[in-house]
C-alpha cells in the first residue's frame, strides 16, 4: 500500500506541475510568435505560478520514499539483463538521482520567473531547458518506474500533455476570450486551435512511439505496454483515445465551439479529465498493473491536489475577475 500511496502522489503531482509547465510553454510560444492569443496564456501562467513552491515542496515525498516507488533503489537483480550496466548504475543510484532532482527544482523555479518573459531571447532561452529538463526530468521520474525500458520519444509524448492540459487551463481562466486580435479573429478561436494543435501533436507522438514499438517487438521495449494492452488497462487506454483525441478532435474542428467561450470551457475541461487520467495511465500500470484494491487512492490523490491547487490560486483568479468586470 505504501508503494500505492507514492504512485498516486507521483500521478497527481506530476498532473499539477505539468498544467504549470505546460501553460508556461504556451506562455513562452506565444512571446516568440506574438497575437493577441498570448495575453491571456502569459497572465494564466503567471497566476499559476504562484502554486510552485507547493509543488517544488511536494516532491520531499518522493525524495523520501523513492526506495519503495522505484525499484532500482532497492537492489541491482534488475542490472542483471544490461551488457555495461556500469553507466545505468551509477544514473540510476539514489545520491544522484536525488541530486538531479534538487537540480530539476531549482532550474524550475528559475526559468518560470515573470522575467522569462521579458523578451523573446529569454523566452526561447526557458523554452529550450524545459524541453530539455522536463524530458529529462520524465525518464528520472516516469520512465525509471520500469528501469529496464527506453522510449526516445517518451519525453516529448510527455511534453505535448503537459502543453495541451496547460491550454486548457488557459481556456478555462481566460477573463475575456471574446476579445478579438488585429485580424478580426476571437481571442477564443485561436485558444481553441491552440488545443486542436496540441491534440494533434499528441496523438501523433504517442501513436509513433506505439508503432515504432510495435514493429520491433522487442522484450526491453514492448515491456512497458504489455501492463497496458492486456489487462483492465486496456480499457483506460480506449478512454484515453476518446477523451484526449476524438472527441476534442472532432469538437475543435468547428468555429461554433471555438467561437464560444462557454462550450470552449467544456471541451477544456473534457481535456483537463483526460490529462489527468493519462498521468495515472502513465505511472499506475508500472507500479501494480494486477491490483485495483489500491485503485481508490488515485481518485483521492488527485482530487485533493486539485483541491490545494484551487485554494492557492482563488483569491487570484477572484482578483482577476473583479479587474475584468470593473
Amino acid at each position: 500500500m505504501t508503494r500505492l500511496l507514492l504512485a498516486a502522489w507521483l500521478a497527481a503531482w506530476w498532473w499539477c506541475l505539468g498544467l504549470v509547465l505546460g501553460c508556461f510553454a504556451n506562455a513562452w510560444t506565444s512571446r516568440l510568435s506574438g497575437g493577441a492569443w498570448g495575453v491571456p496564456v502569459q497572465a494564466s501562467a503567471l497566476l499559476l505560478r504562484r502554486a510552485l513552491p507547493w509543488l517544488l515542496l511536494a516532491m520531499l515525498p518522493l525524495a523520501l520514499g523513492h526506495a519503495w516507488l522505484y525499484p532500482w533503489a532497492s537492489g541491482d537483480a534488475w542490472l542483471a539483463h544490461y551488457a555495461r550496466p556500469a553507466f545505468v548504475r551509477t544514473w540510476l543510484s539514489s545520491p544522484f538521482w536525488l541530486a538531479r532532482l534538487a537540480v530539476y527544482a531549482l532550474a524550475w523555479w528559475w526559468i518560470t520567473r515573470p522575467a522569462s518573459l521579458a523578451s523573446k531571447g529569454r523566452a526561447a532561452a526557458a523554452l529550450l531547458l524545459h524541453v530539455l529538463l522536463t524530458s529529462l526530468a520524465s525518464v528520472d521520474l516516469l520512465m525509471a518506474l520500469v528501469p529496464r525500458w527506453f522510449s526516445t520519444a517518451f519525453g516529448l509524448v510527455v511534453l505535448s500533455v503537459q502543453a495541451l492540459s496547460g491550454a486548457a487551463v488557459v481556456a478555462l481562466l481566460a477573463r475575456a476570450p471574446g476579445q478579438r486580435s488585429a485580424g478580426g479573429v476571437p481571442v477564443s478561436r485561436d485558444l481553441g486551435n491552440l488545443l486542436l494543435m496540441w491534440v494533434m501533436s499528441w496523438a501523433y507522438l504517442a501513436f509513433m512511439q506505439f508503432l515504432i514499438i510495435w514493429a520491433e517487438n522487442l522484450p526491453a521495449e514492448v515491456t512497458w505496454y504489455v501492463p497496458r494492452l492486456q489487462t483492465g488497462w486496456s480499457a483506460v487506454g480506449v478512454a484515453l483515445a476518446l477523451l484526449q483525441l476524438a472527441v476534442p478532435f472532432v469538437l475543435l474542428l468547428f468555429r461554433a465551439v471555438k467561437d464560444r467561450p462557454q462550450r470552449l470551457r467544456r471541451v477544456a475541461a473534457l481535456l483537463l479529465a483526460a490529462s489527468a487520467l493519462d498521468a495515472t495511465w502513465i505511472v499506475l500500470p508500472s507500479v501494480d498493473p494486477h491490483t485495483w484494491h489500491g485503485w481508490w487512492l488515485f481518485p483521492a490523490v488527485f482530487l485533493a491536489a486539485a483541491l490545494l491547487l484551487w485554494s492557492v490560486l482563488r483569491r487570484h483568479v477572484a482578483g482577476m475577475e473583479a479587474t475584468h468586470a470593473g
